[in-house]
């Protein structure tokens, strides 16, 4: 297997805890530009916080991470099979799957490795759509608590968290775009929950491994204050959707 920068696979549980749920609605378009339902390739997969809504629209889905602990950490889904791969190494047979889907892990990747894997699988007519979500837009009064969290682990983001804040803008996609609506991403959250969500980033990670401290205790305080009594508070945040589809060649037709 290929090797891959592994940011995840030591936090798998709390990544897996803690993520937010991608809108349902997002699923639903994707069937519905999917030349049919009959298998997804989700490249990328993780701890599957998007492949348990995959499978309620297709009849089957391949889910592939290069990380065996994300993968430990996901549903157990009868029309799933999980598999151990990096995104520029698919098992999956030539022009066999109706969508590809990456979820928060495109930045990741070896993208010209994986747009050749991605012609090879797709079948023609058949779509790729990858997504994204940037920083989370902290509810009202929690905004300078965030933003010093923020600033506290930004230097520990890795490179190519660049590529997330900029919306995978300026890749070479290899095939014609599909225009997307729009899709907002939001959840209701008690403390805890986000403050999980911040110790499970690859930035937050390297901050404990470089400085022997942690950014989201020595910051709890203070989002804590400004949190005040409220059961749960509302969280968004700015998602970015690209799809495009394999042209069907006139001999295919």
């Amino acid at each position: 297997m290929p090797t891959f920068s592994d940011h995840f696979s030591a936090v798998a549980a709390d990544y897996a805890a803690a993520r937010p749920e991608y809108p349902p609605a997002l699923f639903d378009w994707i069937a519905s530009i999917a030349p049919a339902r009959g298998l997804c390739w989700e490249a990328g997969c993780g701890s599957g916080q998007a492949t348990r809504d995959l499978a309620r629209r297709f009849d089957h889905v391949h889910a592939s991470d290069p990380s065996a602990a994300q993968i430990a950490q996901a549903p157990k889904l009868a029309n799933v099979d999980f598999a151990v791969e990096t995104g520029e190494r698919c098992g999956l047979p030539d022009a066999t799957a109706d969508v590809v889907c990456v979820a928060q892990a495109l930045h990741w990747f070896d993208r010209a490795a994986f747009f050749a894997e991605v012609e090879r699988v797709l079948r023609p007519g058949g779509v790729l759509v990858v997504w994204g979500y940037q920083d989370l837009v902290a509810p009202t009064g929690l905004e300078a608590a965030n933003r010093a969290f923020r600033d506290a682990i930004h230097p520990y983001w890795p490179p190519e968290r660049i590529d997330v804040d900029a919306g995978y803008a300026g890749y070479p996609w290899p095939f014609p775009a599909i225009d997307v609506p729009q899709f907002e991403m939001v959840a209701d959250w008690p403390l805890q929950r986000l403050l999980g969500y911040f110790s499970s980033s690859s930035a937050s990670k390297r901050y404990r491994e470089a400085t022997g401290r942690d950014a989201v205790v020595e910051s709890t305080p203070a989002l804590e204050q400004a949190w005040g009594d409220a059961a749960t508070q509302r969280v968004r945040w700015p998602l970015f959707v690209r799809a495009f589809r394999k042209p069907v060649l006139e001999e295919a037709r």
